[in-house]
């Protein structure tokens, strides 16, 4: 809670007048409770995870023409009755998760140290923490996801996320709950090592959630795409790759960037497949050419 009486006196005590989003921040947490800011993340997240998925499924559902062609495994597709199936069982643990860390407010306030006041961050510290939180939420969530390869870890773990062959939004977060505390270290790892205002907490959170979900999507918009503008980063062909090679590939684990798996060799196998379909493509371009005509849409689209 923000320990000001007024505006006046946060102003006194920054010893400047508020920015806009102070002033927005102000009003809008003075009176309340850090620990309900706190629940603010799981409430935002929830929110996003509802929304985000909706725009393809409901493409898929009364225009498929308009999607399909992008779609990075065509000959599969996920029955809306199972993409709903994975909302609602990953729902279902939002409210838990609300209650938890009202109760464990105390604990987090101490580990996380995050601030809830004024002054808001810069936006240079907001994206410098934001960079650091990145890559180090990458390289702990590549050797926990290498972990749940292993024999055991899939059997009894990670199986259940690899029932999607050809994953969906929603089956972002279809997972077993010990493969969701185990991924919930690697994004608050940046947090706690290098604390932040709660805004950008929020933001994080928002950010890996969204990104999560796109390369879980199963399609590969190429003139949007984030691989186009930031240095290895992987995208939804790069992890789709990872579900179609099915439950035992060793390729492709990184979340979000690609360095851990070009400086562990453990993106061969991708590697391979790319320049497959790029042979394939070739050759049908080319029988098109001989035959002056043309083909319909068959390869998976990675570029």
């Amino acid at each position: 809670m923000i320990p000001y009486a007024s505006a006046a006196e946060a102003e006194a005590a920054l010893g400047r007048a508020m920015t806009w989003a102070e002033a927005a921040w102000y009003k809008y947490s003075v009176a309340m409770p850090d620990a309900w800011l706190h629940c603010h993340t799981t409430v935002i997240l929830f929110v996003i995870y509802t929304i985000t998925p909706l725009p393809l499924l409901i493409l898929e559902q009364f225009a498929p023409s308009v999607i399909l062609p992008y779609k990075l495994q065509p000959g599969v597709q996920v029955p809306l009755a199972d993409s709903l199936r994975c909302y609602i069982e990953a729902a279902c643990v939002f409210p838990i998760a609300v209650g938890f860390q009202l109760l464990s407010y105390p604990a987090a306030a101490k580990v996380l140290r995050t601030r809830m006041g004024l002054p808001l961050p810069s936006v240079r510290e907001t994206v410098a923490q934001l960079v650091v939180y990145s890559l180090l939420e990458d390289y702990l969530s590549y050797w926990i996801h290498r972990l749940l390869h292993t024999q055991w870890g899939y059997e009894k773990i990670h199986r259940v996320h690899h029932e999607f062959t050809a994953p969906t939004g929603f089956a972002m977060s279809y997972s077993h709950w010990a493969e969701n505390l185990l991924l919930s270290i690697p994004a608050l790892a940046g947090p706690v090592i290098v604390p932040c205002h709660i805004t950008t907490q929020w933001l994080w959170f928002s950010i890996r959630l969204i990104e999560g979900i796109n390369i879980h999507s199963g399609y590969h918009f190429p003139f949007i795409s984030p691989s186009k503008l930031i240095p290895f980063y992987g995208g939804a062909a790069y992890h789709d790759y990872h579900h179609y090679a099915g439950g035992r590939s060793q390729s492709n684990f990184a979340p979000l960037f690609t360095y851990c798996d070009y400086i562990y060799r453990t993106d061969k196998g991708y590697r391979y497949h790319k320049l497959k379909q790029a042979k394939l493509k070739s050759l049908e371009e080319n029988n098109v050419d001989k035959k002056g005509g043309s083909t319909a849409f068959s390869t998976r689209k990675t570029d």
